[in-house]
């Protein structure tokens, strides 16, 4: 009895206790002075350990911990501390009831400037901006924000709060660089405002009902279909009221233009895909190959 007692209460701890994160992180840094890759070479393993042993939430994540990456590019050097870098962000939720996964979140981040010491310790601190952790801060709100929001509408709006939070504090820092609005481009100010932004909030809702297309895609492929078809027509009906080329929109359909055609590639109306033109030009040539 005693036994099966400390066997409860680890589990509980271990529950308690779960992180919401399963990371991976690389590093490349081949361009570098010699004297810079020696001190980038535990980077990766830093990263990654600081990833998957914080909780970001600050409750219990009861949840499969989510998939993700970091590929980090070091571009140069100024001195033995600073750093000017770019990254690419990915992560994915599994489908209900399926051993297979969703894509979620594919960005190229182009401007991240760094400093970084050998052998340095990162802490958590969300009242703090700290040009390494803030950033991995940032990006674990978006994933865990968008997780979320696929499950149940607008259900991560609190974790994308401290996403944006982190974006004001970067405002008055040295490192603001790669934190400000760009026009025409990705940039992380524009990702979380347009996620706050009321008037997304329909296509935050759409959000969380193609999940349920995507969930239900396992079981039954028709209702599935009929379901994202819906979704399609649904955006382009607002299509006028926001602006499909700003930064959510468009991160959208980086990285689920291909599981949308996959989807939808045996649908008898190919109708559909005309319109997904109209909603995500970027990605017409990947539409006109279903029209042939």
């Amino acid at each position: 009895m005693r036994t099966f007692l400390i066997f409860l209460l680890l589990l509980m701890i271990r529950s308690v206790s779960a992180q919401e994160l399963q990371a991976t992180v690389t590093a490349n840094f081949q361009n570098l002075p010699v004297v810079n890759k020696e001190i980038l070479t535990n980077f990766a393993a830093d990263v990654e350990n600081y990833i998957n042993n914080t909780r970001f939430t600050g409750s219990e994540w009861p949840y499969a911990k989510i998939r993700c990456s970091f590929q980090i590019s070091f571009i140069s050097a100024t001195d033995e501390l600073n750093y000017q870098a770019q990254l690419v962000v990915v992560s994915q939720r599994q489908i209900y009831k399926s051993e297979k996964f969703s894509p979620m979140l594919r960005v190229f981040d182009s401007n991240w400037n760094l400093m970084y010491e050998r052998n340095q310790q990162l802490y958590f601190n969300s009242l703090m901006f700290n040009s390494l952790t803030s950033l991995l801060d940032y990006y674990a709100y978006i994933i865990i924000g968008m997780d979320e929001d696929s499950w149940e509408k607008l259900a991560g709006t609190s974790n994308f709060k401290k996403a944006a939070d982190i974006v004001n504090l970067a405002a008055s820092s040295r490192y603001s660089k790669g934190w400000e609005s760009a026009t025409g481009s990705y940039n992380r100010k524009d990702l979380v405002e347009n996620m706050l932004n009321e008037k997304y909030r329909l296509f935050r809702e759409a959000f969380a009902d193609y999940h349920l297309g995507v969930d239900l895609s396992v079981r039954n492929r028709k209702s599935a279909q009929e379901r994202v078809v819906k979704i399609v027509e649904a955006l382009e009906s607002i299509q006028s009221q926001i602006d499909l080329k700003s930064v959510y929109p468009k991160t959208f359909f980086d990285a689920k233009h291909g599981e949308i055609v996959d989807l939808l590639s045996d649908y008898g109306d190919k109708e559909v895909f005309r319109k997904l033109k109209k909603l995500d030009p970027p990605h017409a040539s990947k539409y006109d190959e279903m029209l042939r």
